[in-house]
């Protein structure tokens, strides 16, 4: 399943995480990226995308066209029937 292009101003990695954090563009060692802060410090990258500039990551934020990243499906796994 492709990830879906977002328009969201809710960081949806940080809402599976029981934060309610907008998106803003945030910078790393690999470059710029789509994300949430809390309490001025990095909390979650939302975007699949890293950007070579800040302008080039507020450009996909400010039309929507970055992909936002999934988190893997929670597995339903029961422990093994006692003997």
């Amino acid at each position: 399943m492709k990830p879906a292009r977002s328009h969201r101003a809710i960081g949806q990695v940080a809402h599976a995480y029981g934060a309610c954090l907008r998106v803003e563009v945030l910078e790393s060692p690999e470059g710029f990226y789509i994300g949430t802060r809390e309490d001025g410090l990095p909390f979650s990258r939302e975007s699949v995308e890293y950007y070579p500039s800040r302008v080039a990551a507020e450009r996909a934020l400010m039309r929507g066209t970055w992909t936002q990243r999934l988190l893997p499906a929670q597995k339903n796994v029961l422990p093994p029937a006692a003997a």
